[in-house]
Order: structure tokens, then sequence, then C-alpha cells
């Protein structure tokens, strides 16, 4: 038997309904995905205009990710023991304070400064809430309703913020978009103050009748469930699925200046990616009840990398928008399914550590993908950036197959 849940909520969060819960998590998670999806491209840009070649730009997209790689299990083990609102209400001041920096400096090295902010204050938004919604469900299939709509809301600023930063960058200025962004991270912190205090305790829970601390302590480590196929799975494709929207976001833009698309336009582009996902994540659970998991998340990734080997091919911007949605269904469905496998893998009192694990694979790819991407680009040219990135992506969706012994194997 697994650790039980011990609960420490203050007041404020002892009245909460699940629905509360829910709707709380998802309007901060919808502003800080509106940070980021109106700072992400304008950066590449932005960057471009103050002299960065293709492989800097690589660097800066990877410095998102570094801080967040050495320390998402430590901030998941956090989570765990002071429960999930102080995190949330840290990392909204950290991600405000990075968008302050290219706003009020305009250089290079605020920009780098921005994303290793920006990069380590998401790890605590994204494990908490990702860790709130997982107590609040009260069934797998609830769990997985609850993170299905966790990603949509992720998918529609993901639609909403390119358009509003294409319109910005090209009507206003790129300093305008960082400073909307920094309000769309002030506003949550009204929201997350309510957010329930759960705290995931060792010695109590066994007190209550659970394991005894010894058990509990021998319990596998984060690292050491990654022996179970299908976890391993979920990390691989939630990998793969974060990479490429990442070098999308990030070099598509330079492709569709040189290009001679504008701004806005570029905006569009992606924006309407976001809105594939939102799309097709509203049938996610119709269809992995229909065709299974596996399927789903094979064919979705096959689309995804399909996608990126056509977009050399696409002559105009009704093309590239068509390619672009065509993406964005195909990436629409690995997060929401890898989020919950991974969940439901979590012993229950170290759900933030594992959920950590799979934040700092993700990471990972993160890091790599845009250094090695940037320099396959500056080497072979920009173009072969899509090439290669369709082929790992197809690749990828091959290797993460289960096999057949995998696919009736269970996760907690």
């Amino acid at each position: 038997m697994k650790g039980n849940l011990l609960l420490k909520a203050s007041p404020l969060s002892g009245d909460h309904s699940d629905k509360t819960v829910l709707r709380n998590a998802l309007l901060i998670m919808f502003g800080f995905q509106m940070m980021l999806n109106m700072s992400r491209p304008v950066i590449t840009l932005f960057a471009s205009g103050l002299g960065a070649g293709t492989l800097q730009i690589g660097a800066l997209t990877s410095s998102y990710a570094l801080l967040p790689l050495l320390l998402a299990i430590h901030a998941g083990k956090l989570a765990d023991r002071v429960g999930d609102r102080i995190p949330i209400l840290l990392g909204s001041v950290g991600c405000a304070a990075g968008m302050a920096m290219p706003f009020l400096f305009p250089s290079l090295w605020a920009l780098y400064v921005s994303q290793l902010a920006v990069g380590v204050s998401h790890v605590f938004i994204a494990i908490c809430l990702q860790n709130v919604l997982g107590h609040a469900a009260k069934t797998k299939d609830q769990r997985d309703a609850y993170f299905s709509m966790l990603s949509m809301s992720v998918a529609l600023a993901g639609f909403i913020g390119p358009v509003a930063q294409g319109y910005l960058a090209e009507h206003v200025s790129y300093s305008a978009v960082f400073l909307i962004a920094m309000i769309c991270c002030v506003l949550p912190l009204g929201v997350a103050r309510y957010i329930p205090v759960l705290k995931r305790g060792g010695s109590k829970a066994a007190e209550a009748g659970g394991e005894t601390p010894e058990e509990e302590a021998s319990g596998p480590s984060a690292l050491g469930l990654l022996r179970l196929p299908l976890l391993r799975n979920a990390l691989m494709t939630s990998a793969l699925v974060l990479y490429s929207r990442d070098i999308f976001v990030a070099y598509f833009p330079l492709y569709g200046s040189r290009l001679g698309i504008s701004e806005s336009s570029i905006g569009w582009i992606i924006a309407l990616q976001g809105l594939a996902m939102v799309f097709v994540r509203f049938f996610l659970p119709a269809l992995t009840k229909l065709l299974g998991r596996e399927r789903v998340l094979l064919g979705s990734i096959l689309t995804a990398g399909l996608a990126f080997v056509l977009i050399p091919y696409a002559s105009s911007v009704y093309l590239l928008l068509l390619t672009s949605v065509l993406m964005g269904i195909g990436l629409g469905c690995g997060q929401p399914l890898s989020m919950s496998t991974t969940y439901n893998a979590s012993p229950k009192n170290k759900t933030g550590e594992v959920l950590g694990l799979r934040l700092a694979t993700n990471r990972l790819s993160q890091l790599v993908a845009p250094l090695f991407f940037g320099v396959v680009g500056t080497w072979v040219g920009l173009v072969s950036v899509f090439y290669v990135s369709g082929v790992f992506l197809i690749g990828g969706a091959l290797l993460t197959k289960s096999k057949p012994e995998q696919k009736t194997a269970s996760v907690s």
C-alpha cells in the first residue's frame, strides 16, 4: 500500500470545491501561458534585431531550460513539503520580474536574464498546478479530464498570445509586448492566494494507517520509477512535444521573416497552431476511449513530424497556416496524456517529485534541442532545422511505441 496523503489545509483552502480549484488553476495557467506565448516569439525577433545569429538564438532559447533542468525535481520535493500555494506565488513574482528585464533594459543580456528567471519561476507554477488538479480529481478518468482542461487552457493562451504579440510588435514596439506580458503575470496573483495548501507528509500518513516511515523511505524514488515502461514512454512523449513546440516558436519567426511575412502574420500562423491544440483536446477523451492511448500518442507525434517536414514546401502564408494547424493537431494530444500517465504512476506522497522529474525531462530536451538545431541551422541552413526536427519526431514516435507486453502493464 502506498503512503497516504496528508492534507494540511489553511482555512482558505478548506472550503474549496473541486470546481473552484479547477477554475482557479485554469485561470492561473492561462495567465502565465499568455505571458510565455506573447514573449517567446518576440524574443527571437528582438534578439535578431540586436544582431544575434542562429546559434546565439539557439543558446538564448536553451537558457530558458537550464535552471529548471537542475532544479525541477527539488522544486517538486519542496511542493510536497510546503504545499502548492507559496511556490505558485513565488513563481508569479519571478515571471513578472523576468518580463520586466527586457522592458527596462532592451539588450541581449537582459533577454538572457529574463529567460533564466522565467524558466525557473515557471517550474513551480507548472508542477504545483498539476499537483493541485491531480489531488482534486477523484478518479483516473476525472484526472484525465482535468489535465485535458489544463492543457486546453495552455493551448488557448497559445492561440491568443502570439496574435497579441504579433500586432503589438508590428504596430507598437517589442517593449510593449514585454509590458503586457508582465501584466499577465501579475493579474493571477489575486487568484493564486486561494490555491489549497496540500502537503504530502510521510510520517503522519503512516500514523494514520499507512506504511511505516521506514517502508515509505524504501519506496521507489522518482528516478527509480523510470523502470516502468509506460512512465518512460510518457516522459519521452512529453519531451518530444515540448521540444518540437519550442523549435517551431523559436525558428519559424526567423524563417517567416526571411520569406517576407509580416510579424502579425507570423503571429497568426503560430496562434492557429495553438487553436488546433485546443480543438483536438476537446475530442481527446473520446479519442483515447475509442482508439486507446497508445494509438493516439503514436498517431499524433507522427502527424506533427510530417508537418515539420512539409514546412519548407509551403510556399504561401495559407499553406504555412495549414501546416501549422496540422502540427497543432499532432502536438495537441501528447501533453495531457503524458501528464496524467506520469501522475498516475507516482507514489501519492511523491507526486510533486515525479512531476518534477517529468519537467526536468522536458527541460533537458528544451535545453539540448535549440542548441543542436542552432548548430544545424548555422552549418546547413535554417530550412534544415525543420527537416531534422521532423525526422526526430517520427523516429521518437516509433521508439516510444509500447511493446505488446507493455500495454498491459499497470501504473499505480
